[in-house]
Parts: C-alpha cells; structure tokens; sequence
C-alpha cells in the first residue's frame, strides 16, 4: 500500500463501515467528524464523516470539495449511502470537479452495491433484497431522486457517466478499463457498475484507471471491503483496558429493523431497558437528572442499559436531527461511565460520541457486516461499536452486547 486512503462519508456510521475491512486487514484505520485531521499517517486510513446526509445539494456538494483540495497523495474513497439516501450525485460531482481542477482529467469508479447487506445494482438501477429500492421504507421516507437510475441521477448532477451492465464486469477488468479509457480525456466522467455479489465487486475493484486522470472510487461498504481485500496485510490493532461496568446501548434511528433489535435486547433479563419521550429531549432538559442517575446505577451494577426514543409518529428530518442531539445531551454526561457503548443511527452516534468529548474512532473489527467496532479517541477511551439503523436483524444488538461481554472481559479489540 503506497499511499494512504481518505474516505469522505456523509455520515458516521458509512464512514466507518467503509474503513473497518481496512482495519480488520491489520491497517491502522481511525474514523473522525469536525476538526479530525484528514492526512492518514503513512499507510494508514483516514475516514471522515462530513455530516452531509441532511444538506441541501449545494451545502453537500460544497463539504466535499473543500475536503478535496489539498489532499497530496491520498487515494480518494467517496462513500454514498447503498439506498441512495442524502446527496450523492452532488457530492460525487464535486470530487470529481476538484480532482479535475488538481489533475486536468479525472475519472471514477461508482459500484454501491453491498450483497452482504442484500444491497445490489442490476442495469444501473439499486436493488435491495431483490427488490427496486423505490419499493422500500427507505425510499419512501428519506430520499431525494425519482427513480435509482445512477446514470439518470449523475446526469442530474452534470456528471458524465456510462453503465456498465452485469455481463460486462464479468468478462473482467479489461472490459471495464476500455469503457473508462475514453474518459480520462475532456471533462472525465464515472462509469456505474453492475454488481450482484462480493466476486462482481472484487473485479471492479481491481480495475486499473487511465494513468493520465485522477481517479476516485465510490460506493458503499461493499466495494471498500474488496479494495481492502487486495492490500497487504499490517500489524495494527487498538487496545482498549478491561472495565467491569454495563455497556450503553443508545438507538436513536427510527428504522424498523433497529427499533425490532432494540425490542429483542430489552428482552434480554441483564438489561435495563429505558424508554425517552421525544418531547422531554426537544423541552425537558431539567427532567435529565434522575434518567442519568438510573443509568449510572444500573451500569456501576454491572447491567447493560437500552435507551431508545419511543417514537410515535415518524419524525422529519429536521426532528430527527433535534432528537439525535436531545439524546447526546442526556447521555453525553454518564456515557463514560459504560464499560462499552453503542449507537445506531450516524447522526445518534455523532451526536453522542462529540458530546462525550470523542473526537474519532480507531477501528478494530465488526461484530457483523455493517457493524464496526473500536476504541474511542479523545477524552473517554471506551470500547464503541455502531450501526447504520437500517441494517442487521433482529438479533444484531443481542449479539453485540455478547461481543462486548467478551471485550469488556479480555480488554483486547480482537
């Protein structure tokens, strides 16, 4: 690995999905917001959440350029959400503007399919589970196209773009390096990648750019864990200390397989569960006290604690974010006390972990694919894990408070 990587993400949790198969290869991998440096030390990675998801295409497009210039020799890994949620056309047409302003010619590779995840790209278009993502939840509550037709949506963007269909990636790298040739003249473009399992991402990963242009890759976990797959392995791996406390579990996102997990961890006989109306986090600051006080007492104990907002109707964007930051000003105080914690929802965990005085993450492995673990950096070094709300299954916090059993035991991140 010659070079280090810098991947830009539009929230947490993507951006350390997509650094934790590099850290899980041994590569010293740290994930940051605000204010995290942005230059991976030698052969290392950098991965930096934006905090995007909620901007207006202009704003969005904006963040990324400015993180764009002046990077030297970074390799670019531009995450977009695998539903297409937030704004990645904008975003990708901003890199690829600031690449080409550096370079004169620049090209990139967009593959967002994650199998792993049942996320899959089948003729240009996303899938999950099968299905066209405009048939999802997702698609219908948080979404800013018409359809998924990443060629349609690039195109919107001002962005130049060819397909490359499912039996073309399959007939090799070659075929996919004559498509991108052409376009490291002029004003560059992306070529889109059909992919419907991990051996079509490996493929495309391998694809050597036109050494006459910039080029970036862009996706989501998926194709970062088969550009991971084909560096050499290192030696790096963050060490947290034993700690007898409960680990904090805080669910913030609203989707459904997050609220079905939280629902089998309250379940569970060891934890407290700790349910929060959303109007004292939007009004009843003042209420705060005795909320810590239970959770410091249950995790002295040595119990795992579950606060979750009990969500009645679905809220907006703009509640979502205010909820995010309601949660963090409740926990952020008694967080540290955790022997370990977790958060699921990108705006949830970025929300907690700043209000705990975490800068960023060194990133260790993954409970499970779309599932990454670490230690925190900054005032409070505690085990963390976190999860993009719309991924797992039901089990997914029950099996991560056995990890953190585990962790909290051997004091090692293995």
């Amino acid at each position: 690995m010659s070079e280090p990587w810098l991947i830009l993400a539009d929230d947490l949790t993507g951006a350390a999905d997509c650094a934790i198969p590099f850290a899980e290869r041994g590569i010293a991998s740290e994930v940051g917001w605000e204010g995290f440096p942005r230059h991976a030390p030698g052969r290392g990675v950098r991965s930096i959440d934006l905090g995007t998801r909620g901007l207006p295409a202009h704003e969005a497009a904006a963040a990324h350029a400015a993180a764009v210039n002046g990077l030297g020799g970074a390799r670019i890994y531009k995450k977009i959400d695998s539903t297409l949620r937030g704004q990645p056309a904008a975003e990708i047409a901003a890199v690829l503007g600031a690449l080409r302003e550096r370079t004169g010619a620049a090209v990139g590779i967009l593959a967002p399919a994650f199998p792993s995840a049942g996320r899959t790209t089948v003729g240009g278009r996303v899938l999950v589970g099968g299905r066209p993502v405009e048939e999802s939840e997702l698609w219908r509550t948080d979404h800013t196209y018409l359809s998924s037709d990443l060629v349609e949506i690039l195109s919107g963007a001002g962005v130049r773009s060819r397909l490359v269909d499912l039996g073309t990636v399959r007939q090799g790298r070659a075929s996919i390096e004559r498509i991108l040739a052409p376009m490291a003249s002029g004003e560059g473009g992306v070529v889109v990648c059909d992919a419907l399992n991990d051996d079509d991402l490996s493929l495309i990963a391998r694809v050597a750019p036109p050494a006459e242009a910039a080029a970036f890759h862009c996706g989501s976990a998926g194709l970062a864990r088969a550009l991971a797959a084909i560096e050499p392995p290192g030696q790096a791996l963050p060490r947290a200390e034993p700690r007898q406390e409960g680990s904090l579990f805080a669910v913030g996102s609203q989707a459904a397989v997050s609220r079905a997990a939280a629902r089998a961890l309250a379940r569970m006989p060891s934890v407290m569960d700790v349910p929060i109306e959303p109007e004292l986090l939007m009004e009843g600051e003042g209420l705060f006290g005795p909320i810590r006080k239970r959770v410091i007492d249950a995790l002295a104990a040595g119990h795992d604690v579950l606060v979750q907002i009990h969500m009645k109707p679905r809220p907006n964007q703009w509640q979502g974010r205010m909820l995010a930051e309601g949660l963090a000003r409740l926990l952020g105080p008694v967080s540290s006390r955790a022997g370990a914690l977790m958060a699921t929802g990108g705006e949830t965990a970025r929300a907690l972990l700043s209000a705990m005085g975490v800068s960023g993450i060194a990133l260790a492995a993954e409970v499970e694919p779309g599932f990454p673990l670490g230690v925190t950096l900054g005032a409070v070094s505690i085990p963390v894990a976190t999860k993009a709300g719309a991924f797992g299954d039901e089990e997914s916090l029950v099996r991560c408070a056995a990890r953190f059993k585990r962790v909290q035991r051997e004091g090692l991140v293995p």
